[in-house]
C-alpha cells in the first residue's frame, strides 16, 4: 500500500536554480533542444543533460527523438501550474539592470502560461469575452474562494451561443477531447484568464495571424504592428 504522497522529492529537484531556469524555459509549452537549455541554466551541455536526466527521472519534463535531436518539454500542464504557483510565491528578483526591468514588463503585459495567454493581455481577452457576453458564467474577476494562482475550480465559464459562433467565425480550432472552458487565476493581475482548449486556441490562432510572437528565449509575447490593429478591433483595448 502506497503511503503519503512524499513532495519532499519534487521539491529536491526544484531545490536548484540550474533546473528551475531549465523548467521556466519550458513553461511556455514549447520542446526545446539540450542546447538551447544548457544556454538557458548557464551550464556545459554534460551538466544540462544531468540534470535533464534528473527532471526526467522525476517526472517533470519528458524528451522527443527527432532524427539524432532530442526536445525536452514539460511533462504536463500539471508541471506548468506548479512553476505558476512557486512564482507567485516565490520572492521577487531584485532588478539590477534596465534589461531586467524590460523582460520584467514584457511579462507583465503578455505572457504564456504553458499553452495560453497570461498576463494583462490574457485577462483583457477574457474580459472582453465576458463584457461581450461570449462567455458567461462569472465576471472575470478573482473570488475569495479562488486560489492566488492556478487553475480555478468554481466558476462554471461556457461560451453561450454567440461565443461557439465567434470561436468558428475566428477560425479558432479546439483541441478534441480536452474541456473547452477552464480558467486561471493570473499571478500579476489576480483576476481570471482563459484556459482549456479555447484558450490554447485562441493564442494558437494569435500566431497563425501573427499578432503575437513568441519570445525566443522565455515566456513573453509580443505584440505585431498588425496584432495591435487586431487585438483593438476584435477584443477592444484589452492590451497596451
Amino acid at each position: 500500500m502506497p503511503g503519503d504522497a512524499d513532495i519532499a522529492a519534487v521539491g529536491a529537484l526544484l531545490g536548484d536554480e540550474r533546473r528551475c531556469r531549465i523548467l521556466l524555459a519550458l513553461d511556455d509549452g514549447r520542446a526545446l533542444p539540450a542546447s538551447r537549455l544548457a544556454a538557458e541554466a548557464g551550464v556545459s551541455a554534460a551538466t544540462a543533460s544531468s540534470h535533464l536526466g534528473k527532471l526526467r527521472e522525476g517526472g517533470l519534463v519528458t524528451v522527443e527523438a527527432h532524427g539524432r535531436h532530442r526536445f525536452y518539454r514539460l511533462a504536463s500542464p500539471h508541471v506548468g501550474r506548479l512553476l505558476e504557483a512557486m512564482v507567485a510565491l516565490a520572492p521577487p528578483r531584485p532588478v539590477t539592470s534596465l534589461r531586467e526591468g524590460t523582460r520584467a514588463r514584457a511579462l507583465r503585459r503578455a505572457r504564456t502560461c504553458y499553452d495560453h495567454l497570461a498576463g494583462e493581455l490574457g485577462v483583457g481577452i477574457m474580459r472582453h469575452l465576458i463584457d461581450a457576453r461570449l462567455l458567461t458564467g462569472g465576471d472575470g474577476h478573482r473570488d475569495p474562494a479562488d486560489p492566488p494562482v492556478g487553475f480555478g475550480q468554481d466558476v462554471d465559464y461556457r461560451f453561450t451561443a454567440d461565443g461557439d459562433a465567434w470561436l468558428d467565425d475566428f477560425g479558432v480550432r479546439l483541441a478534441p477531447g480536452r474541456r473547452t472552458v477552464r480558467y486561471c487565476v493570473d499571478w500579476t493581475e489576480q483576476a481570471h484568464h482563459l484556459s482549456g482548449a479555447a484558450g490554447a486556441g485562441i493564442l494558437a490562432r494569435l500566431v497563425e495571424l501573427d499578432w503575437v510572437r513568441r519570445a525566443p528565449k522565455d515566456r513573453a509575447v509580443t505584440v505585431t504592428d498588425a496584432g495591435q490593429e487586431g487585438l483593438a478591433r476584435t477584443f477592444g483595448a484589452c492590451e497596451r
